[in-house]
């Protein structure tokens, strides 16, 4: 499997209420809540932050996904 199907997602709450989510499918920050608008903005514009985040999906997401894959697999 090529995990072309992951998606990485980083989510910004607050007292239980999803304000900010990064989906690496969108590739950037979405925000729910007026008062993450200027955050979500902010962070979108941050050009080294979002290309970051767009490496942490491989640095970490297929990286891990391949390690528990064959984990499983090796067990069935």
């Amino acid at each position: 499997s090529d995990y072309s199907d992951m998606v990485f997602l980083v989510s910004m709450s607050f007292n239980k209420v999803l304000d900010a989510q990064y989906n690496s499918t969108v590739g950037k920050f979405v925000w729910f809540t007026e008062q993450a608008e200027k955050s979500a903005e902010k962070w979108n514009k941050n050009e080294a932050f979002i290309q970051g985040l767009k490496a942490d999906v491989d640095t970490y997401c297929r990286h891990y996904a391949r390690i528990v894959d064959s984990a499983i697999r090796d067990k069935t």
